[in-house]
């Protein structure tokens, strides 16, 4: 065995086929034109059930895998992104999900063969992550609305941002804005009622629609947004503030930075964990955990 053969870096490639067939066959041949094989080992293996990329990443980290590249949307991300917290290997994402919020904030092209592409360079940063209670999050977490959103696009057969938008359509005239009581980490209490409140670590949602502007990953804080229910009438007001990257200026929405905080509901709801729904807990403790992932990133594109 060579000196050469060595020094390869191991690649596992976590796909999730449901992002469609078409997909995973151009992942499959860009990686059989894109990768450098005289710098990397790479495998290939599929997840078969919602949690299977926890369990390959889990057995990977076990296996001295380098590299470990989740390619779906962001739940897929989170489920790989969750064993290698505070570990040695670095985490690389091929955008094939809906949103792609996170790979979007860290300048991943959503074009496959130019995702791959990028993981031959393999410029790598530490970003930071956040919990919910034990339950951790890389991009975005949310509660109210937001989470109710997320519950039921779940469920959709529809996909993409027009199955993202009659969700909210549907269920937007009849949401009652939920009470909340917050506590954040220099003492300032909040009460208050709210369409939802996202925990930020990125900048946004997916589809560019940017819920925290001033959101980075590497600066130790959680952009929590709180987005009282809008007018009827000042909805494409607030619409247009999204894509602009500027909803920070729109009335209902008070965004504000801290290292922790706790939230509680007046009962045990749904939370919305980088887009899936999960239920934790009435009183929320949501922190930050600096600089705790390693994740392979466009250097000239990401916004951290």
């Amino acid at each position: 065995m060579t000196s050469q053969t060595l020094q390869k870096k191991k690649i596992l490639f976590i796909v999730n086929p449901n992002s469609g067939k078409k997909k995973s066959d151009l992942l499959t041949q860009s990686i059989q034109k894109e990768i450098d094989v005289n710098k990397f080992d790479v495998e290939i293996v599929y997840t078969s059930y919602a949690g299977h990329a926890v369990k390959l990443s889990r057995q990977a980290v076990e296996d001295r895998i380098d590299i470990i590249v989740a390619a779906g949307g962001d739940g897929t991300i989170n489920e790989v992104a969750g064993e290698i917290i505070d570990r040695e290997t670095v985490l690389g994402i091929i955008p094939m999900g809906s949103g792609n919020g996170l790979a979007r904030h860290l300048g991943i092209p959503r074009q496959i063969e130019k995702a791959v592409r990028l993981i031959n360079q393999f410029d790598f940063t530490k970003i930071d992550t956040c919990f919910v209670n034990q339950v951790h999050f890389v991009s975005i977490a949310g509660i109210g609305f937001d989470a109710l959103v997320a519950k039921h696009f779940a469920r959709n057969e529809r996909r993409g941002f027009m199955g993202y938008f009659n969700v909210v359509a549907n269920k937007y005239l009849k949401y009652k804005p939920k009470k909340y009581q917050i506590v954040f980490a220099n003492g300032n209490k909040l009460t208050t009622r709210a369409l939802f409140i996202a925990f930020a670590n990125s900048n946004q949602f997916g589809y560019n629609t940017t819920i925290a502007p001033n959101a980075r990953l590497t600066d130790g804080l959680i952009d929590v947004c709180i987005v009282k229910k809008p007018m009827l009438v000042s909805i494409p007001i607030i619409a247009n503030l999204l894509l602009l990257n500027k909803i920070n200026l729109a009335n209902d929405v008070n965004i504000v930075q801290t290292p922790y905080l706790s939230v509680t509901q007046s009962r045990n709801r749904v939370v919305n964990i980088d887009g899936e729904p999960i239920r934790i807990a009435k009183k929320l403790n949501i922190k930050i955990n600096p600089l705790s992932l390693r994740v392979i990133i466009n250097k000239e594109d990401a916004k951290i």
